[in-house]
């Protein structure tokens, strides 16, 4: 789970058809193939590739950083071919939580595809927006960001296999027929790499988290938002659970996760398999939380690292769990500013 940025939320409230094109809708069944699907599906109206990670400087310094490519398909099939004719919007986010520092910084950008500005391409094995990027080498993979005020240059190695989501290959977010995504993860990967903030270097090494997602619909009228957690146990499992909240304060039933064992093998989580529970907050965002998964024994407190990582339209930031287990990863919450609309 995902957010949409400000600007594309009236582009996700438009309707199935407005631009004439029969967008393809995300069912049970799909047939994965790879690397293919690790790139673009314009037949879907909606794309993310999504980066979190935490790491760790030579002298202890604490990092957590994000990079995030969206794609939304603007078809119009009697449009010129121009290679300016807006055929996809892309906007990127890149952020940098600095522990240490106790700093929060972002940046965001908004370009059509052009000619190279920016894009998705399996034939290129790379995702970019200006010179934010990531490019792949089989199932490695090399994220650069160069902002204002920081930057990074990050090889990311996976630990693990990649998980697909959700049952039946699909990630089912409401009732009805396409709402739901095509939902991919790499759990664990290695990270090393320089990140240049506040004029300083710094040489880091960590663990990321990489999601891709694509659909054409996802939630429904009554569903407003979600949290979503990615967690690394340092016992070498991991787990992503995320709850859709709806309009009347219950927790939707399509809620759901995955726990990933230490083998690398991906298993199914229902709503009722696990309880979320805020615990504090910062303004209108819990930044302390109580997970649970009984059956597989895990009681887990999830702190942000810092509570003020908020973005524009939702919060998004590194966080530490302890408990059961030990260990880090990212926390996302939309929908506290207002309803999330696709």
């Amino acid at each position: 789970m995902k957010r949409p940025h400000p600007l594309l939320v009236v582009l996700f409230a438009m309707p199935l058809l407005a631009s004439g094109f029969a967008w393809r809708e995300a069912l049970p069944g799909y047939s994965y193939q790879f690397p293919r699907d690790h790139f673009e599906h314009e037949d879907f109206r909606t794309e993310w590739w999504y980066y979190t990670g935490n790491v760790t400087g030579e002298r202890g310094e604490r990092f957590g950083f994000e990079l995030v490519f969206f794609r939304e398909g603007e078809r119009h099939p009697d449009e010129n071919s121009s290679s300016w004719a807006v055929q996809d919007l892309y906007l990127a986010h890149a952020a940098l939580t600095d522990a240490t520092g106790k700093k929060f910084i972002f940046e965001e950008r908004l370009n059509r595809a052009g000619p190279g500005v920016a894009g998705a391409s399996y034939e290129k094995h790379r995702v970019w927006n200006g010179n934010w990027s990531a490019r792949w080498d089989g199932e490695n993979q090399t994220l650069d960001a160069v902002a204002g005020r920081f930057r990074f240059h990050l090889q990311l190695k996976p630990g693990k296999p990649l998980a697909i989501n959700g049952e039946n290959g699909v990630s089912q977010k409401a009732e009805g027929r396409g709402r739901a995504s095509y939902y991919v993860s790499f759990p664990l990967l290695a990270v090393s790499g320089t990140l240049q903030s506040g004029g300083a270097s710094h040489t880091v090494t960590g663990r990321a988290w990489m999601d891709h997602e694509w659909f054409t619909e996802q939630l429904a009228p009554e569903q407003v938002g979600w949290d979503w957690f990615s967690v690394q146990l340092d016992n070498n499992t991991e787990l992503m659970l995320f709850e859709l909240r709806r309009k009347d304060g219950s927790i939707d039933p399509y809620s759901s996760g995955t726990f990933i064992d230490s083998g690398g093998t991906a298993h199914h989580l229902r709503r009722g398999d696990f309880a979320l529970e805020p615990i504090s907050y910062w303004g209108k965002y819990p930044v302390e939380w109580h997970l649970r998964v009984p059956s597989l024994h895990i009681d887990l407190t999830c702190r942000a690292v810092l509570p003020d990582q908020k973005l524009p339209s939702y919060w998004e930031g590194a966080v530490n769990y302890s408990g059961t287990q030990t260990g880090v990863g990212y926390l996302e919450m939309t929908g506290y500013d207002g309803p999330v609309k696709f």
